[in-house]
């Protein structure tokens, strides 16, 4: 615990010590931004890092958002994957990000309103017609699309390779990290499997509600299963159709794609293999869109994000002493650069919580 201690007579602080409890994206990057801001920070991860939500996340980054305190975390994230890009295997690809519907009313001036907002948040965002995206982007088919806009700024980024140089960045700072170690929390003081800190900060993802629960703290965090796969197929933009529901990136070996069907799953008693039904729509949905298209699945699986009744994330203190940073409803590592910071920063003192996403809004 942090306090005055007298060496030959001369009075000296402790360094503030900082559990955090998940060793995937955020929590790897809270560690690793409270320990160089002098934090004494013990990690615990009860599996290998980064095997939870963050392995099997799709790797999309973008700014596009239309609310303010969205826009503000997403710009410090790819301001920061940026940063880091190019140190060890980690890369940020830059890739822009279209989305769209093919449906005429509000589905189509929904997507006006987001682009007007966005652009007031000064978001590098624009309205395209069908044919501007058929002569930037001639493998997509667009003779359906009624609405659509375009973000410059996106990118993708390899969960993996993110979680290797953030553990690397994290121990270089003095981060002690603990694998294949499960964390029972309890409070007064906040504690870790018995030891004491100054201070404990739950990002364990979609296990982040147990965790809290065990220390007799409740949240509305809900699990849920979705799917994902790679497959063959050329080089494409990120892409969103928000009439269907499904989303396509860019990837090394063809393109990463997903769909919007969630099911609310127990995080440990969960299939971690992809249907055979999910294979067949996501397929037939890239073969619709992109032009003469021969999409090969290479590999499918299942993961687990989580979500809260208002979508927004769970990010700041929600009892003395006990942060929580969770709920990322799918975004967790597109957000991670900046939450664990604004994390490591609010449990130093140095910046205030988001009011938008204080955990114990509900």
């Amino acid at each position: 615990m942090a306090g005055w201690l007298r060496a030959d007579g001369v009075a000296a602080m402790t360094a503030r010590s900082v559990a955090v409890v998940g060793g995937g994206a955020v929590g790897l990057t809270a560690a690793y931004d409270l320990a160089r801001r002098d934090a004494a920070v013990t990690l615990y991860e009860r599996d290998a890092l980064g095997a939870g939500s963050t392995a099997r996340a799709a790797g999309i980054a973008y700014d596009a958002y239309a609310e303010d305190i969205d826009v503000t975390l997403a710009e410090r994230a790819i301001e920061r994957f940026r940063e880091f890009s190019g140190e060890r295997d980690f890369r940020f690809a830059h890739a822009p990000y279209l989305w769209f519907v093919t449906e005429g009313g509000a589905a189509a001036g929904a997507i006006r309103e987001q682009v007007e907002r966005m652009r007031h948040h000064d978001r590098d965002v624009s309205l395209v017609d069908p044919d501007a995206i058929r002569q930037e982007f001639p493998v997509l088919r667009t003779d359906d699309i009624v609405a659509a806009g375009l973000a410059r700024t996106a990118g993708t980024v390899d969960p993996e390779t993110y979680v290797d140089l953030l553990a690397t960045k994290a121990r270089a700072a003095g981060v002690t990290i603990h694998t294949g170690t499960p964390a029972s929390v309890a409070l007064g003081p906040p504690r870790v499997n018995g030891t004491a800190y100054d201070a404990v900060v739950v990002a364990a993802g979609a296990w982040s509600g147990d965790v809290l629960a065990d220390a007799g703290v409740s949240v509305p965090l809900e699990p849920y299963r979705v799917q994902a796969l790679v497959a063959g197929g050329p080089a494409i933009p990120i892409l969103y159709d928000a009439t269907r529901e499904y989303y396509a990136r860019p990837h090394p070996n063809g393109v990463v794609a997903g769909d919007g069907v969630t099911t609310p799953t127990d995080p440990d008693d969960y299939d971690g293999e992809a249907d055979d039904a999910f294979r067949d729509r996501i397929t037939d949905r890239l073969r619709e869109r992109v032009v003469n298209a021969r999409v090969p699945v290479q590999r499918s699986w299942a993961g687990v994000c989580a979500r809260t009744p208002d979508t927004d994330p769970l990010l700041g203190e929600v009892t003395d002493g006990l942060y929580v940073g969770a709920g990322w409803n799918g975004h967790g590592l597109m957000r991670a650069p900046a939450a664990g910071e604004r994390l490591a920063e609010e449990v130093m003192g140095v910046r205030d919580g988001v009011p938008a996403f204080d955990p114990t809004r509900f």
